[in-house]
């Protein structure tokens, strides 16, 4: 490691170093890939141009390109185009469950405006009309809960027949969350109408 050359050595190493290396390519040569045709070479510059150089350019861009998508989803949620719809809207599973909600009348849908209703009625000092407000409350409670336990029971048993080999998981809580909005608020909007054979 720290021991001296030989002259042989030294030498052999300064005749490499002293010859010039000529770096150049022989334009007869092949270079080892096919000249690319002319359209290709001009679409391949024209992307490299529109590459953004500047970060401000390239986030108006993104922004650009995320309202465009954000547009799409809406219109897919709106239309129930496929394509388009957010991931967990997508496929045939989610679709099933969703036309079998929607193809049915749910009590939980007009949970939102009972519950205002059944606030208004408890604000006054009436000690009837807060007992009836409570029993309300029981009701309405006991009507959706037991008609979500039927409603998961048969959505679970439908998608079971239709796609026995497919994932399920949580197919049966999408369809009982979106029992909870109105028909008319619900998005992707209903594709099949109340009574329709699913």
């Amino acid at each position: 490691m720290f021991r001296r050359r030989s002259k042989d050595e030294q030498a052999a190493t300064s005749t490499v170093t002293a010859e010039p290396v000529d770096r150049r390519r022989d334009p007869q040569a092949p270079k080892g890939r096919p000249t690319p045709k002319r359209s290709e070479a001009e679409n391949h510059r024209r992307s490299r141009a529109t590459v953004p150089t500047d970060r401000k350019e390239a986030q108006k861009r993104a922004r650009e390109a995320r309202r465009i998508e954000l547009a799409k989803q809406r219109e897919a949620l709106a239309g129930g185009d496929e394509r388009y719809l957010p991931v967990r809207d997508r496929g045939p599973v989610r679709r099933l469950s969703r036309d079998f909600i929607d193809s049915r009348f749910h009590f939980a849908e007009w949970f939102l405006p009972l519950a205002v209703a059944i606030l208004v009625l408890s604000l006054f000092q009436n000690m009837g009309l807060q007992n009836i407000t409570l029993l309300l409350w029981l009701v309405v409670i006991v009507l959706i809960v037991g008609q979500s336990f039927i409603t998961a029971f048969r959505l679970r048993k439908l998608l079971n027949q239709r796609f026995p080999n497919e994932n399920l998981r949580g197919a049966v809580a999408y369809g009982l969350m979106r029992t909870l909005q109105m028909r008319r608020m619900r998005l992707p909007k209903p594709q099949v109408k109340r009574g329709d054979k699913v």
